[in-house]
């Protein structure tokens, strides 16, 4: 190994000492997942390898052809969570912002981080039905709440908050640089960040 190589490999080490972990953002659509992962991310980056997973866009280079059937959206976080995992295992902090409706499968996501040593933080975006419609400028939720939309989470098809999130994030009532700060400082806590 050429000296340069060498200071580049201990630049890289000492930039990212912490090892990988999962914050798993869940929450209905609109909530802010995505908006409070990216500014996560912003936050993150320069101490930590990062990878967002966002819901979108693994439903169209990962689960394509997988609907919205409750089989479905189950198989579809199982591979958020493999993919979650085996960035964590080589030290990337991997964010995932998807709506994961379900408490089973959001739980088994857990369970195999556990198991396989990987920190696992749950970040809950939560926001007012009455806030979603309002922010909702595709005119969604007023699609589904007129029965226009067959299995919309949280109108037709079931949203299940988490019981225990590590973090809650009111985001019709919270700023989303006071709900990062929160997010944060947890990670400190447990010792996830410098």
């Amino acid at each position: 190994m050429s000296r340069r190589e060498a200071v580049v490999t201990q630049t890289m080490a000492g930039t990212n000492r912490q090892g990988g972990f999962i914050l798993w953002f869940t929450g209905m659509s609109g909530a802010g997942k995505s908006t409070l992962s990216t500014a996560v991310r912003r936050r993150l980056e320069g101490g930590h390898s990062v990878e967002v997973l966002d819901g979108d866009e693994v439903r169209t280079f990962l689960s394509r052809g997988l609907g919205f059937t409750r089989p479905d959206r189950e198989e579809n976080i199982r591979r958020i969570g493999y993919v979650a995992r085996v960035l964590a295992r080589h030290r990337v902090a991997v964010v995932s912002a998807a709506i994961s409706p379900y408490r089973e499968s959001r739980n088994e996501v857990r369970r195999l981080a556990t198991e396989a040593g990987i920190p696992f933080i749950e970040v809950y975006a939560q926001a007012s039905l009455e806030a979603l419609v309002q922010r909702d400028v595709k005119g969604l939720y007023k699609k589904a709440l007129a029965g226009e939309i067959p299995h919309f989470t949280g109108i037709s098809d079931p949203y299940e908050p988490p019981e225990s999130p590590e973090v809650t994030v009111r985001t019709d009532s919270e700023t989303v640089e006071a709900g990062v700060e929160r997010i944060l400082a947890v990670l400190r806590e447990r010792g996830l960040t410098a």
